[in-house]
């Protein structure tokens, strides 16, 4: 299949504010379009449990075409989002019209499924990705399986590519929209830039944790969590308390994708990634590693995960993962 060349992207105003963008991602009033436009998607959606090894299980919603296409679109939601979150609707709505099966894979305690596991959240955890990757082949035998993802989502499929090989997934493209790439410095720009993109997070990750202790009260943190006031100070309890790792700056250094990581990626990615983005600093992008199979988009706008166009609410970024997926 030939496809016209994708035209830059030149918002109108006032979509040329990074902070436009990053709200209009995510933006309550924004909904009810979105749900509309992906009512044949949601009708056909169906709840599946995939077995990521060692006892893990994740959720996800699975949208076949009425005659599956053998082309198979996995997409992640960035961190404390789902796969109601607008700007992965949105993407999953116009991929599926365009013909593609999706499926939604929730990341461990986000959307419904806090119940299915009982050691908290990290984003170290890609292994369990790339086993729920394994297990969605083995279940739904897609002829082309492709990744996807959304800022934290992002930085987890680029890193599930890299283990493509050895959870013998046949991963055939991958791309990611606004990934964290080194997250020390996304904490950074959540503490020191517009708190309100810090509330929210603070706000969003307090509401899982507490539904978390619903099904595991056992894990015993609700009073310190009460008492929580900023991502620093929870990240650095939550770290110490219910990882393996030392400290905050090793946790966070494990889950970077800049230096050589992406060295040995051997998976066709895309990059996608906006100059003006409020909450990832496009800077470090020129701290990846060479890669003749990533191919980086930087764009001057688009905010994060946003790329809306215009008034029509319709985003620039699921026209560049369509044409790189159908490649």
């Amino acid at each position: 299949m030939t496809l016209p060349p994708l035209d830059p992207f030149t918002p109108r105003w006032p979509f040329t504010s990074g902070h436009v963008q990053s709200l209009m991602a995510s933006m309550p009033l924004r909904r009810p379009l979105e749900k509309w436009r992906a009512r044949n998607l949601r009708a056909c959606s169906q709840e599946m449990i995939f077995n990521c090894g060692n006892n893990v299980r994740l959720h996800g919603e699975y949208s076949p075409q009425p005659s599956p296409s053998g082309k198979l679109v996995v997409l992640i939601h960035g961190w404390e989002g789902s796969s109601e979150s607008l700007y992965l609707l949105s993407a999953a709505a116009y991929l599926f019209e365009q013909g593609f099966d999706l499926l939604r894979l929730h990341l461990r305690d986000h959307g419904p499924s806090h119940h299915l596991n009982r050691e908290l959240f990290n984003s170290s955890r890609d292994a369990e990705v790339a086993g729920a990757m394994h297990d969605i082949q083995s279940c739904l035998q897609p002829h082309s399986l492709m990744l996807a993802g959304f800022s934290l989502g992002g930085n987890f499929a680029l890193r599930v590519a890299l283990r493509a090989a050895e959870y013998d997934i046949p991963l055939t493209r991958v791309a990611a929209v606004c990934p964290v790439l080194y997250p020390p410095s996304t904490m950074d720009s959540l503490e020191h830039g517009w708190s309100i993109y810090h509330d929210y997070f603070v706000r969003k990750w307090k509401r899982s944790l507490a539904t978390k202790l619903e099904h595991f009260p056992e894990l015993g943190y609700r009073e310190e969590l009460l008492n929580m006031r900023s991502l620093r100070e929870m990240t650095d309890y939550f770290v110490r308390h219910h990882t393996d790792f030392d400290g905050t700056e090793p946790y966070l250094q494990s889950y970077s994708i800049i230096g050589e990581r992406m060295a040995k990626l051997k998976v066709p990615a895309l990059l996608l990634a906006a100059e003006d983005d409020p909450v990832i600093r496009a800077e470090k992008i020129t701290e990846l590693a060479d890669n003749p199979h990533l191919e980086i988009q930087l764009t001057r706008h688009g905010g994060h995960c946003g790329y809306i166009k215009n008034w029509s609410l319709r985003s620039w970024a699921n026209e560049a993962l369509f044409r790189f997926l159908s490649h």
